[in-house]
């Protein structure tokens, strides 16, 4: 029966993609030369809806039918339901970028949404239950249970509703040029973050048969701008979707051949176009640049993109003034320990320690891992728990802090205030102050201002995707292709920030359960609740953000809670299936209930990929 699966599986896929995927002009709708740009973005739109409109069809007429009758076959719906989500993957550029929030409705990850997280009472968090695609395909893969069958009749009725609510969006709504490549980029970069790495089927793993899927829709949308010729781009794509299709393999499939070869060449032409498309263009305060080229520019992302306003960019002069201020132990109340303190340079801006101490009683122990301020600019929430939104934020809380530094602001303002040589590197910073006094604003901004400065993004690794090709070994791009694919890294570590900010957009980022023990020992868990402590939603007790593993091998030990030392024991956690081995029973944990079985040889290349991060 699997053998039969997977010979319908592909004929399914060989119609629904195109005969033989050597595309050429006649494969799309002849174009007028020079085609008006009112043509151009009202063809773009039916094809778009069209497309929505297919989908929404067949949800109704095939896979709901399907799973209503009382003698489903397990073949049958698992087979309907891949036919789904690749007619999704058809219109994702446009439904991810022109209503996000709907989308998340259709395919956004299985696990409940937090809104107003980031507001300044963070207790008025909610939360929004998953539904959608990747929650359908838990309950048909890798095992359809007729137990849930009433579960799933409701979730695949409303992902037909919700289908619905974007057809109906699509049959009028009006695109722009601009917005079209700027949307078209980012499924470029959505394929290279996520969907070569399982991210939304982690249960079927089709990743490449829907990326292929993905990108030549998007070929046949980009074929309007390229005058009706097969361009460099076109080709490109052509080549991409015959790579996807010639190596389905998850686990064998060459991720950075893929990107390096292919994805980048795609959404650099891409990024051509947008110049001689950007009539009427807006700029986005978002932390991925709109003019970049590739994931992997050295200028990709905006360290700007989470203060609190234009006021607080960074300067040069700010950064002096706050890596002085970060120096300074008169920031504390005791005069003994400064920012630097806790964050040293030769240690990755970390301490090395598994907790700091208390900074009166050095026997106390802190509760969490000094995290590190490399990059730091370029996330959303800081802390371990993702209480501060801002590295101002983040600052000041530190330096009140009973327990890390117990500095008090007045004192602190009086004392920067009275000094002779801070008052010309505060003039220098903030030409526009008045008077001698200084402002806690002003000394949040300039030590943030100074952390930003800390954003290198320089290592083999950027350097391997920016073209070098002798950058990284053999064993460090093995490593890279396993973290990206069967060891589940990139799912959570998103690529090129390998932190828990989400791609394409870069402007949210994610928290995990997943199960830290309390000790080596002792099988218990972690009692720490982390960002339920600040949101007060169940099924984030246990929760983290994801630090980044750019410059690991500098920042050890590793865990909010520091329990592994080094990078061997760190995968042994994750390999073993984290909670699950370890026998812990947890409801909401966000990792696999499977082991990874990665081999030593694997392990070994996957540590080796995570030290080609450390910057140079």
């Amino acid at each position: 029966m699997r053998i039969i699966k997977m010979i319908l599986y592909s004929l399914m896929l060989f119609v629904a993609i195109g005969s033989s995927l050597q595309f050429s002009s006649s494969a799309y709708e002849p174009i007028a030369q020079k085609e008006t740009a009112a043509r151009r973005e009202r063809k773009i739109q039916e094809q778009t809806f069209q497309q929505v409109d297919d989908f929404y069809l067949f949800v109704r007429d095939s896979l709901r039918v399907a799973i209503e009758k009382e003698d489903g076959d397990e073949e049958v719906l698992q087979t309907r339901f891949l036919s789904a989500r690749l007619r999704y993957k058809k219109f994702e550029w446009a439904a991810e970028y022109f209503i996000a929030p709907l989308a998340r409705r259709l395919n956004g990850p299985p696990s409940q949404e937090v809104e107003n997280a980031d507001l300044m009472d963070p207790t008025m968090a909610y939360a929004i239950n998953p539904s959608g695609l990747q929650i359908v395909e838990g309950y048909l893969f890798p095992k359809y249970d007729r137990a849930h069958k009433k579960a799933l009749e409701k979730e695949v009725a409303l992902l037909e509703e919700n289908a619905g609510y974007l057809r109906s969006y699509f049959a009028d709504h009006t695109l722009t040029d601009w917005r079209i490549l700027d949307a078209a980029k980012l499924q470029v970069f959505r394929v290279i973050a996520l969907g070569i790495t399982g991210y939304d089927n982690p249960l079927s793993l089709h990743s490449m048969e829907e990326s292929a899927m993905a990108l030549n829709s998007l070929a046949r949308v980009l074929f309007r701008y390229t005058d009706g010729k097969e361009s460099n781009l076109i080709k490109t794509i052509t080549a991409a979707v015959r790579y996807l299709e010639d190596h389905p393999d998850f686990d064998a499939f060459n991720r950075a051949a893929f990107i390096t070869t292919y994805a980048n060449k795609i959404s650099t032409e891409i990024a051509r176009l947008e110049k001689d498309f950007s009539k009427g263009k807006k700029h986005y305060n978002r932390l991925l640049n709109q003019e970049a080229r590739t994931l992997f520019d050295p200028t990709a992302f905006h360290v700007n993109a989470f203060t609190p306003g234009s006021t607080y960019h960074l300067t040069e002069a700010k950064v002096q003034l706050g890596e002085a201020l970060f120096h300074d132990q008169h920031l504390s109340g005791d005069g003994s320990r400064s920012c630097a303190s806790c964050h040293r340079a030769e240690r990755g801006f970390t301490d090395g320690m598994k907790t700091n101490t208390h900074i009166y009683d050095k026997s106390k122990h802190l509760s969490r891992n000094t995290l590190t301020l490399l990059n730091a600019a370029l996330q959303s929430n800081y802390f371990y728990d993702m209480r501060a939104l801002t590295l101002e934020d983040q600052a000041l809380n530190v330096i009140q802090n009973k327990d890390e530094m117990d500095g008090n602001l007045e004192e602190i303002t009086t004392y920067l205030s009275q000094d002779a040589s801070y008052q010309k590197l505060f003039d220098q910073a903030f030409p526009s102050r008045t008077g001698k006094e200084v402002q806690s604003f002003q000394i949040a901004n300039a030590l943030a201002s100074y952390v930003r400065s800390l954003t290198k993004l320089n290592s083999k690794f950027d350097h391997y995707m920016q073209g070098e090709q002798t950058a990284m070994t053999a064993e460090e791009i093995d490593g890279f292709n396993l973290f990206m694919g069967k060891a589940k890294c990139a799912t959570c570590h998103f690529v090129p920030l390998f932190t828990g900010i989400t791609p394409p957009k870069y402007m949210e980022s994610e928290a995990e359960v997943i199960g830290v023990p309390a000790s080596i020992k002792d099988s218990i868990i972690d009692p720490d609740n982390g960002w339920y402590d600040i949101i007060g939603i169940r099924s984030y007790q246990h929760a983290f953000k994801t630090p980044t593993i750019r410059n690991i091998d500098q920042t050890a030990p590793y865990m909010h809670n520091g329990i592994y030392e080094t990078l061997e024991e760190v995968m042994d956690f994750y390999n073993h299936a984290g909670p699950v081995g370890l026998g812990f029973e947890l409801e909401n944990v966000t990792l696999s209930e499977d082991s990874l079985h990665l081999s030593d040889k694997e392990i070994n290349h996957i540590i080796q990929f995570m030290k080609s991060l450390k910057d140079l």
